[in-house]
């Protein structure tokens, strides 16, 4: 790994270099044997600079993973570190939640299956209820049809959405966005147009920083309302990509937390900066798996934590959010639904692909030695990897109902219809899990990059009872009905169906 790649910021001085030199006998033997070593050392350092590594910190994940991974602590110990109640934070925020989501256009469910709210109205709101800032972590923008080169009238969302950001900026809004350099849609415009008008963007270089991207998607606004979740900031995820996420108002202690981690994005955004180790004490956080917040949502007590990756962007107390999704997987007693847009136990962006299993082994250990009924609802679209179907089977087979172990896996896929004309869409993007006791949104899809080089956030929460009187189901219980209409519905199939399915033709 390259130590620049953590040096503190405050730490870009030049590296000396001292030689003495001794008068003793045998002089003359040391200096050759010195002036041999630099030289190998030099050659060494050039083949570096002029063959940079495509490596990631894979290992240094595996080191700092290893003491968790390998702990021995029983499934009643991690009850009770998940459910201590004493050393929680709390705040009187009375939070707002809402589950929000995106289905494509001629995808339609039945009329009597449960939806949550449009992803357009939350988005619209957010921006109506805007007084003083918008804070902003996203992959790429594009808002307009005319950014891909396409003219379609699905594309009108998104063309509101930013319309509405430049009447904001008009009004004097500040607006803060933090983005991946490069862009990965070259031809949009949509941040230039706002820069013009007075928007504050930092594009980070992540490629530079951690040999990945900046993968993040989420919104705070006036450091109390907050979306997140697997939705860029793209008309397609407005109407042709089938998105969740989570829609928080009303909620100051999570939103200033939130805000910590985009602080990590935007002060990277500087030329010539370096990630810090250990990061300054003001980007630390007392909200994590340790200490979840304790805090009411709709009424109903909860607890909430934010993680992030890679764990070079997790400052002092902030959760590595693969210890959050093993923690999750962990402690579930009951099921384990999970729908995700790709599952590799492996690297994505490496040739030859490396072999990753932790959060493999974590699904198989909990089937297998506590007989968790498991169920992953992953994504096929035109640019799958057909590899993944090996993988997934490889869970699948485990299934055995005489011992009780249970790992399903269907497939979901978003039909194409007459959509043939817009470029990479129509495709299920979700990433959340759900277990009787905890509800897990992220913005990272599961292989190793996502979470050893790639910026992305987790919000976990959990809530252990409600209130009769409201009779409103708990955050878990939510997210396990929209997972239950997917995995009902005919969009979702069993792998041996695959060959049949039109929609789900991958292109090599």
């Amino acid at each position: 790994m390259k130590k620049i790649l953590i040096k503190p910021l405050t730490s870009n001085g030049p590296f000396y270099v001292k030689m003495y030199q001794n008068e003793g006998r045998g002089i003359q033997v040391f200096q050759v044997f010195g002036l041999i070593s630099v030289a190998v050392l030099i050659v060494v350092i050039i083949n570096h600079i002029t063959k940079p590594s495509t490596a990631n910190f894979a290992r240094d994940e595996d080191m700092k993973l290893s003491s968790y991974l390998n702990r021995n602590d029983d499934q009643n110990t991690r009850r009770d570190r998940m459910h201590k109640m004493d050393r929680n934070p709390s705040y009187n925020d009375l939070c707002n939640f809402q589950l929000v989501e995106s289905l494509p256009w001629d995808m339609p469910f039945g009329p009597n299956s449960s939806a949550a709210k449009p992803l357009y109205q939350a988005w619209m709101e957010l921006l109506n209820m805007t007084q003083e800032s918008i804070h902003m972590a996203s992959y790429y923008w594009t808002l307009t049809g005319q950014d891909i080169g396409v003219n379609d009238t699905s594309s009108k969302q998104g063309e509101d959405i930013l319309k509405k950001f430049e009447n904001l900026l008009l009004k004097n809004i500040s607006v803060f966005i933090a983005t991946n350099l490069p862009c990965k849609i070259k031809q949009s415009t949509d941040l230039e147009v706002l820069e013009r008008k007075g928007a504050h963007v930092k594009r980070i270089n992540f490629g530079q920083l951690t040999h990945g991207v900046l993968h993040t998607k989420f919104w705070i606004v006036d450091m109390k309302h907050i979306f997140l979740g697997s939705a860029n900031v793209d008309w397609r995820s407005l109407t042709q990509v089938k998105e969740l996420g989570v829609l928080i108002n009303n909620c100051s202690s999570l939103a200033n937390d939130l805000w910590k981690t985009f602080k990590t994005y935007w002060d990277l955004g500087e030329p010539n900066a370096t990630i810090p180790s250990p990061w300054p004490s003001n980007y630390s956080s007392n909200i994590n798996r340790e200490n979840p917040l304790e805090i009411h949502f709709n009424g109903t007590s909860t607890k909430a934590y934010f993680s992030a990756s890679p764990s070079s962007f997790c400052p002092g107390g902030r959760t590595f959010d693969l210890v959050t999704v093993l923690d999750v997987i962990y402690d579930a007693e009951d099921f384990l639904y999970i729908s995700m847009m790709e599952y590799f136990p492996t690297s994505r962006f490496s040739h030859p692909p490396r072999y990753w299993p932790p959060i493999d082994n974590a699904l198989r250990n909990a089937a297998l030695s506590h007989n968790i009924q498991i169920r992953l609802l992953i994504s096929c679209w035109i640019h799958t990897d057909p590899s993944m179907f090996h993988f997934l089977k490889s869970l699948s087979v485990l299934t055995n109902p005489s011992t009780n172990i249970t790992i399903e896996v269907k497939i979901f896929i978003v039909p194409i219809g007459n959509h043939t004309n817009i470029p990479y869409a129509r495709l299920n993007h979700n990433k959340f899990m759900v277990t009787e006791k905890a509800a897990y949104v992220g913005t990272s899809n599961w292989a190793e990059e996502y979470f050893t080089n790639t910026a992305g956030v987790g919000l976990m929460t959990s809530q252990s009872s409600i209130d009769p009187a409201r009779k409103i189901p708990t955050i878990q219980g939510q997210l396990k009905v929209l997972f239950e209409r997917d995995w009902n519905s005919r969009y979702s199939i069993n792998m041996e169906d695959l060959p049949r399915q039109k929609d789900c033709v991958w292109k090599d």
